[in-house]
């Protein structure tokens, strides 16, 4: 028996109990009180967590604990059967909100401390109402899963999904969506979603929403309201800055998630945001965008998954390029240094990977600025060798772009005309010096 079990076989308690726990730290003796966590599936089974009122979770050092308080036993729970639609008001635009995984909209279950989606219309209306008052928002969970779980054959089903709410009526979609890997997604949709007419909001959360600081209810209040708005692109829209002031909406093709834990982590990348979004208005940035239309949007959903990622690096072994052509990759994206740059020793496995029939594109792993192959040498040479420039393209949409490109052609000349023709502002026309991030 671990000392997880030995404790709350001791104390006579079990999770979800409400308990007041005293400890001692040093010469003090601290006192915590708080709902008992199952015990954490990595932990090495020598503290327990417990959850407070504030939201946090604290974990206790068993042998550290003096005394335990049972001040309530956790009961069974009050079933609850939430409205998975509510009643439609008149007068309101319609926006299905689709659950991909994550906890942009949350509930606690107070019998276990644990967080779950909350994907009824009541329980989102119980956690986020101000949506309520801008639509009449339908939500629908289509997948479950971890944002880096996320998959191409994944992308093609959440685009079947906005299509088909986008075409039954609907004024705009929200996609509920993992940080980690938004912007990804938010790319394959934008080659994906041809035709499109009304927007499509990508929107995730930083800090989950049994936490004080959570950025959740007002990343998804502004997500709806962009949902409603004139623009019909895909966008992701999160926190603009840490306090809770504003949100920026991206273009899909342009935004990069650009800190691990901040709230105002996702940025536009050598392009400016549409838009800034209050929860009750929006102040567009730019005027050179896609502006709402009543015509019908069609997936395009034809992906080659057979592409990867390179990442060049001091000593770069050209075997890894050989290696993928060994394997039957169609395509590879390149993140060279500074404009696209590769050691020289790397270029005759750029040339066979070509002669192979497989895509050579180049980005730059700077990530501001654009990819300039004809400044030096190796550069030169890299182009002679047959590589495609990708502008001033970030490596992952660049990846997913190639993989959609692939799934049309194979041709080499009709890949490379693909790859630098602008589909979804994915390349802006020239450098913009005000786009740093500073």
């Amino acid at each position: 028996m671990g000392k997880v079990e030995e404790f709350m076989r001791k104390y006579g308690v079990g999770v979800g109990d409400l308990v007041r726990i005293k400890k001692r730290e040093g010469g003090e003796i601290l006192t915590y009180e708080g709902i008992l966590m199952p015990p954490y599936e990595l932990s090495e089974g020598k503290t327990v967590t417990i959850k407070l009122d504030s939201g946090y979770n604290v974990g206790i050092l068993i042998d550290a604990i003096e005394s335990v308080e049972v001040l309530e036993k956790a009961g069974e729970g009050v079933k609850t059967a939430f409205k998975e639609v509510l009643p439609r008001r008149e007068g309101l635009p319609g926006v299905t909100i689709l659950g991909t995984g994550g906890t942009i909209a949350s509930r606690i279950d107070y019998k276990t401390g644990a967080v779950h989606p909350a994907f009824t219309a009541e329980e989102l209306a119980k956690a986020v109402p101000e949506i309520f008052e801008m639509a009449n928002v339908t939500p629908r969970l289509i997948m479950n899963i971890l944002s880096e779980d996320m998959k191409p054959e994944y992308w093609v089903k959440i685009a079947e999904e906005t299509a088909k709410a986008l075409n039954g009526g609907e004024d705009g979609v929200v996609i509920a969506h993992g940080t980690d890997t938004m912007a990804y997604t938010a790319s394959a949709l934008s080659f994906m979603l041809r035709g499109l007419g009304k927007p499509v909001v990508l929107v995730g959360a930083q800090r989950s929403s049994d936490r004080p600081s959570s950025d959740s209810a007002m990343n998804l209040t502004c997500a709806v309201r962009m949902a409603v708005s004139n623009v019909a692109e895909v966008m992701v829209v999160m926190h603009g800055e840490t306090s809770d002031t504003y949100c920026l909406a991206h273009r899909g093709t342009k935004v990069r998630k650009m800190h691990t834990s901040r709230r105002d982590a996702f940025r536009s990348i050598n392009d400016v945001p549409i838009a800034r979004v209050w929860p009750d208005r929006v102040e567009l940035l730019r005027s050179d965008y896609r502006r709402r239309n009543g015509g019908e949007v069609w997936v395009d959903g034809k992906m080659e998954e057979k592409v990867a990622m390179l990442k060049i690096y001091p000593g770069v072994s050209g075997e890894l390029l050989d290696f993928l052509v060994d394997k039957g990759y169609k395509g590879v994206v390149i993140e060279g240094t500074g404009l696209g740059h590769v050691p020289q020793d790397f270029i005759p496995h750029v040339e066979r990977a070509v002669e192979e029939g497989m895509a050579v594109c180049v980005t730059s792993q700077c990530l501001y600025g654009r990819v300039n192959l004809n400044v030096y040498s190796n550069g030169r040479k890299l182009l002679k060798a047959g590589a495609i420039p990708c502008e001033d393209m970030l490596p992952e949409t660049a990846y997913v772009k190639l993989m959609w490109v692939l799934g049309h052609t194979g041709e080499l000349s009709e890949v490379r005309e693909m790859m630098l023709r602008n589909y979804a502002g994915e390349i802006t026309p020239y450098t913009r010096f005000d786009t740093f991030l500073r």
